[in-house]
């Protein structure tokens, strides 16, 4: 494939980039974007026809990898057939993606809104849940995203939220599990599930049950930090939404759609929630998509009650059809079983292997195509390489060391997750992570212990 934008185009895409885009969370003067002129499968070129692994998946969503022929040639279908029309009309690829989404869903999840995200998913679960109940608070974690728009950031536990939150949106925060930074001084997976459970019972008590719709909870926390729940501890919390008339949301925006080597992350935990949240995933962000899966009994609070929310854009035809498409070819190319057995046969087995001879390395953790290599300065305080909220010097300088060898890292505080597209061969998946054991010599100079 040979490279068709000249290094006269790329410069001139990042001169008028930087005279007239405005990035998210980005200082605007001190932002210097890369320019892409090209992607396809696991890599992306630059403008300076540079070739990368893309080991982020941009921000988690390109699952399927860049530009499979299958979802490019269903949207141009679509694009031919009919490109968009109002969401209170009734077309073949908003009811086809509709049904594939249901029929992943556990059983009695049998309706699907469609929103243009994420952070949109989120709010319209939230407002469902508040609706049905009657309730007006939110339980979520600290260590947690949940979006950008002014609900989904209140939701959000991790420092995003600080510069949005007045403490007036309904929204409470408590502790989730995290062992290895166990806010209840908790020394095993059995004590941390336990203490983080008794906390979030006290949290309810404390709070007022009949005060409380809901509890949204990351089946597995995605940016926050790939910290995978220890067993039992979604159950717990399954158990605790039920007992109070809470509705539980599961936030699966980044987990859904085999990130975990599972279709659902909620799956690792063996629970049904009341609202699924999706993005990202369900069609590898081709065109902007996300969704609420509903069950019974909140789809039915609106059976002869107007629900007052929606988008111009739900369930748009070109978004629903390489959604359809996406979906199909996971099935066809098993890529949820080969994201599990990524894993299980080449990223868990050589990450253990890093951690083991990075001083640097604090914590290799995760699960099919979604982990966190955690950095710290000393393994025995666990002081992080670079603060939470910040970033650092090394910090830095090792994702430099990344970028330099062609590997593009997904990159948050003190950690680098290795989030490759689900489709990735085994022999770019080993190239990657040897680059990054090259990289990792940087921050190890700077450790400590």
């Amino acid at each position: 494939m040979t490279d068709t934008v000249t290094e006269t185009d790329a410069a001139r895409t990042y001169r008028l980039d930087r005279a007239h885009v405005f990035h998210s969370w980005s200082a605007q003067a001190r932002f210097a974007p890369m320019v892409v002129t090209r992607a396809e499968g696991s890599r992306v070129w630059d403008g300076d026809g540079r070739e990368y692994l893309d080991f982020s998946s941009q921000l988690v969503f390109t699952n399927i990898g860049h530009q499979h022929p299958k979802v490019v040639a269903a949207v141009q279908r679509q694009a031919a057939q009919l490109c968009t029309i109002a969401p209170g009309t009734a077309v073949a690829p908003r009811s086809e993606a509709a049904r594939l989404v249901a029929e992943l869903a556990p059983e009695g999840m049998d309706k699907v809104f469609f929103t243009n995200g994420g952070a949109d998913a989120n709010e319209h679960a939230i407002r469902m849940a508040r609706l049905h109940t009657g309730r007006v608070k939110v339980l979520s974690t600290y260590r947690s995203y949940h979006g950008g728009t002014h609900l989904a950031v209140n939701v959000t536990g991790d420092p995003r939220r600080w510069a949005s939150d007045h403490g007036s949106a309904g929204t409470v925060h408590f502790f989730g599990p995290f062992l290895y930074r166990s806010p209840f001084h908790a020394t095993t997976e059995a004590e941390e599930c336990q203490r983080a459970l008794e906390h979030l019972e006290q949290v309810i008590a404390l709070e007022g049950p009949d005060t409380i719709a809901a509890i949204i909870l990351e089946s597995i926390p995605g940016t926050a930090g790939i910290m995978p729940p220890p067993p039992g501890y979604l159950a717990g919390v399954r158990e605790l939404a039920s007992r109070h008339g809470i509705v539980y949301i599961a936030d699966e925006v980044m987990t859904g759609f085999g990130r975990t080597g599972t279709w659902w992350g909620l799956e690792h935990g063996d629970v049904v929630p009341d609202l699924i949240t999706f993005a990202k995933g369900v069609n590898s962000g081709y065109v902007p998509l996300g969704g609420v899966v509903l069950n019974g009994p909140i789809a039915a609070t609106f059976d002869d009650r107007v629900y007052p929310g929606g988008l111009t854009y739900s369930g748009h035809p070109l978004a629903c059809a390489a959604a359809v498409a996406t979906i199909e070819t996971m099935h066809e190319e098993r890529i949820v079983e080969n994201a599990a057995r990524l894993g299980r046969e080449v990223l868990g087995p050589v990450l253990a292997e890093l951690a083991r001879t990075h001083p640097s390395v604090g914590e290799v953790r995760g699960t099919g195509v979604f982990w966190a290599v955690e950095l710290v300065r000393d393994r025995a305080s666990r002081e992080p390489l670079a603060p939470y909220g910040g970033t650092s010097e090394v910090m830095n300088a090792t994702v430099a060391a990344c970028k330099a060898e062609g590997l593009l890292p997904f990159v948050n505080y003190n950690r680098i997750h290795v989030v490759p597209p689900l489709t990735i061969s085994d022999q770019d998946a080993r190239r990657g992570l040897e680059i990054l054991d090259h990289a990792l010599t940087v921050a190890d100079a700077a450790t400590t212990g």
